[in-house]
């Protein structure tokens, strides 16, 4: 009687080919394992994020800028955010590693970024800055937006992740504008998350990612998630499909989102000039928001302007 077997050459053969492709695809499968987790622990972060707030009856005036630069922040966490969200632990600007947040992350487009925004200007110079442009015609227009600048203040919640708190107490409301305005006092808090702490990857988009909350009352909680590219130009009709090409997930940003891009521009490290929203003031007009002033701008929506894509 024959007997077949495989002979130990073949063997081991079979065994490097399995481990040559177990190499190839194992990264690829640890890669979307994360991915996927990330993503479900950011929906559910934003889903408890956005019943505190609500929760909260106003969120400007904790502490006031006269006395409390150093500690508004703060204030709000523990007199406002802890009274309707279980936190664990509250640090100050000067101790953010000790709520496990990381000294250094790598943002939207790669940069490595060696120190973690400590105020709302490091976030975002033009919440105390200035910008000067050009009219086209040989001129040139000086834009400067100011507002005392708080430090921020660090918690950690009972579910592992570690956040960063930025706080304005005198926010202000949505007043119904139809012409251009700053963003800028319209943005009560800001919060920058790292889902599993000072673990890796450390990075924009991934682990790390952002929520911003607008109007003091009705208050508004967004957290866009960037692409790390543009999508180019295009007039606003086409703009959405310009997203769509890009990634099938992807879509323009609202007017309240695109300002937290905005306000979160150094974890971005992306300098857009005028960018399109979704948000619509008539048929034919359009909201944009200018990157570089904190401007929202009406717009004709047969206008060329930048495109950003955002995942929800």
């Amino acid at each position: 009687m024959k007997r077949i077997a495989f002979t130990m050459a073949e063997i081991l053969l079979s065994l490097t080919i399995i481990g040559v492709v177990a190499a190839i695809t194992l990264p690829s499968l640890t890669g979307n394992i994360n991915e996927r987790t990330w993503n479900t622990q950011r929906k559910a972060l934003y889903a408890r994020f956005s019943q505190a707030i609500a929760l909260m009856p106003s969120l400007n005036g904790y502490g006031t800028l006269d006395d409390t630069t150093d500690t508004a922040a703060e204030t709000f966490v523990t007199e406002g955010l802890s009274k309707v969200l279980k936190i664990n632990n509250i640090c100050d600007s000067e101790h953010l590693p000790d709520c496990g947040v990381p000294d250094k992350f790598t943002n939207i487009v790669g940069s490595t970024i060696n120190e973690f925004p400590k105020n709302f200007v490091a976030l975002n110079k033009m919440f105390d800055g200035s910008f000067s442009a050009s009219t086209g015609d040989g001129g040139s227009v000086y834009y400067s937006y100011k507002q005392k600048d708080t430090k921020a203040a660090a918690f950690e919640t009972q579910n592992g992740e570690s956040i960063v708190a930025y706080y304005n107490p005198n926010c202000v409301a949505d007043m119904g504008e139809t012409g251009w305005h700053y963003v800028q006092p319209k943005i009560c808090a800001n919060f920058v998350y790292d889902l599993n702490g000072s673990k890796g990857p450390n990075t924009v988009g991934k682990d790390i990612g952002f929520m911003t909350v607008l109007y003091p009352s009705d208050s508004v909680v967004v957290a866009p998630m960037p692409l790390a590219k543009y999508s180019g130009g295009a007039y606003h009709q086409n703009a959405g499909a310009l997203c769509q090409s890009v990634d099938s997930e992807s879509r323009l940003p609202n007017r309240d989102e695109a300002a937290a891009l905005f306000c979160n521009k150094t974890l971005l490290g992306v300098e857009a000039l005028e960018v399109w929203t979704s948000s619509l003031l008539s048929p034919t007009v359009a909201w944009r928001m200018d990157y570089h002033t904190g401007h929202r701008n009406p717009t004709a929506r047969n206008s060329n302007r930048a495109v950003w894509c955002v995942k929800r």
